[in-house]
């Protein structure tokens, strides 16, 4: 079965194509493709309070493109979910009806909770240890959303309006900090050793710096030192020298102040990373969909 995720971040818009297997005991997920324009519809909403006209016509051409290469995958179904500059700006009404009109694509517009709840839908708890707390990050463009699991169930969960875009136009106040900060440390503070699993491109370019295989953690220190060498190189020579894509080498700065800070607040030592995010979660519920229709996929 081939499924089809697409996630209109405040950073960038990604068409996800799965496959989706049978295994002996339960559905293996197999991605095939990845997709990812780089549009920064946060930049608009965050600073004006509405998508631009010359974004609103790059977000349809992506998603005619998008449209087009889901009947040529011949994906059985999809699903777009747009997050925090979507859900803030005041012409996102107009960009829906008119997505839907000419790219023939049905956006909806999820909460902060609902992405948490997608994002969960990675089946995340099923390979976490019974004996264990952990503390799931997702950095996005537009927010961050925090879940916190005990004993493989979740405690606790939180999306904060803290995200990388925000950051770099300085739209994140002192006083969410501090409610960021607060909530972490009294959500955390009976459960320790916490373990993190982090998630969102930027954490997952952080790890792939790291150089650590993917089913190893990388530690506080580590991500720290990571963290103040990016700092110590300009823009440019984040692009040209570390071969970071342009609408990264800007953006990792503050995701690596989000995690860091998250990690330090709650007291956690090290992170694992295993590459997964929203689009992920679509596909999950998306397939769970077509299994209760059709019993035979189990």
């Amino acid at each position: 079965m081939k499924l089809a995720a697409i996630d209109i971040g405040s950073n960038a818009v990604r068409l996800l194509f799965c496959n989706v297997l049978n295994g002996k005991s339960e559905a293996v997920f197999k991605k095939a493709e990845l997709i990812r324009v780089p549009l920064r519809l946060g930049e608009d909403t965050f600073l004006t309070g509405k998508i631009s006209d010359k974004k609103v016509e790059k977000l349809v051409k992506s998603m005619s493109a998008f449209r087009n290469l889901i009947d040529v995958y011949e994906a059985v179904d999809y699903r777009a979910c747009a997050t925090s500059a979507m859900r803030e700006a005041s012409n996102s009404e107009e960009i829906i009806g008119r997505v839907k009109r000419e790219a023939g694509i049905t956006i909806e517009v999820i909460d902060g909770s609902t992405e948490a709840d997608i994002i969960y839908n990675n089946h995340i708890a099923e390979h976490l240890s019974n004996d264990s707390a952990y503390f799931y990050i997702d950095i996005g463009g537009g927010s961050t959303e925090i879940t916190l699991f005990n004993k493989t169930k979740v405690v606790a969960s939180r999306s904060f309006n803290i995200g990388t875009i925000r950051l770099l136009h300085d739209k994140v106040s002192k006083e969410t900090w501090n409610e960021f900060k607060d909530w972490i440390k009294d959500t955390t503070k009976n459960y320790h050793p916490l373990i993190a699993i982090g998630s969102g491109g930027n954490i997952n370019k952080l790890f792939s710096m790291s150089r650590k295989k993917q089913s190893k953690p990388i530690t506080y220190g580590k991500l720290k030192s990571i963290c103040e060498l990016l700092e110590v190189y300009t823009y440019d020579q984040r692009v040209r020298e570390l071969g970071l894509k342009p609408d990264r080498a800007d953006v990792i700065i503050p995701a690596s102040k989000i995690v860091l800070t998250a990690m330090k607040v709650a007291e956690i030592e090290k992170m694992y990373v295993p590459q997964i995010g929203l689009s992920d979660g679509i596909v999950h519920l998306l397939y769970e969909k077509h299994k209760l229709k059709t019993p035979a996929l189990g």
